[in-house]
């Protein structure tokens, strides 16, 4: 796997990672144990029958807990702790027996890739949860179902495209963010001053 595949994988696994962790291991595994895909040595253990279960599973729980609008923000905030390391961590392990050097520079990059995707998630979802119809939620939902393996084989079959489009997406997750924090916090400021009000 020449540098810039690497890099890609890298890349896609931490992106998608801060979107749907449990289904990126999930496809990475089966793709590497039906063999479409040649992970380095570090990631090989995707494809291990264990792992792909207790992926697979992981990835179905995940994909329901997502349609319930409410509890997925509650979901979302606690793998707040569980993506960003996990995207850190398979970032420096796509790029195998590289230098230790590059290995950690990977590492820093892959969490602030994932931590990118996860607050724009988080944060664009948080914030369709305010509305009192599930639609918007499912739609949202569904939709990241389908950006993950997109995004994902897009690295592994345009890997420069990928990552030109994955420099839009971080730039774009740097402006919208902050902007969803702030409606957020207004929203949560209001409800808690009519809760305070007199009936």
């Amino acid at each position: 796997m020449d540098w810039l595949h690497s890099i890609a994988l890298g890349a896609g696994l931490a992106w998608a990672s801060g979107i749907r962790l449990y289904a990126v291991l999930f496809l990475a595994g089966a793709m590497a144990h039906f063999g479409y895909l040649d992970l380095p040595p570090a990631l090989e253990v995707l494809q291990h029958p264990l792992v792909l279960a207790a992926s697979g599973v992981m990835t179905l729980g995940e994909f329901l807990a997502d349609k319930v609008p409410a509890f997925d923000s509650v979901w979302d905030a606690v793998h707040t702790f569980i993506r960003v390391p996990a995207g850190a961590v398979l970032a420096a392990a796509a790029l195998g027996q590289a230098d230790p050097v590059w290995v950690m520079v990977a590492a820093i990059l892959g969490g602030a890739i994932a931590s990118g995707a996860h607050l724009a998630k988080a944060g664009t979802r948080a914030i369709i949860n305010t509305s009192p119809e599930p639609f918007s939620n499912w739609a949202a939902s569904f939709g990241e179902d389908l950006l993950v393996p997109a995004g994902f084989l897009a690295a592994l079959k345009a890997p420069a495209l990928f990552l030109v489009l994955l420099v839009v997406f971080l730039a774009a997750a740097a402006w919208l963010v902050p902007k969803l924090f702030r409606a957020l916090r207004r929203l949560l400021a209001r409800l808690a001053n009519g809760a305070r009000a007199p009936g």
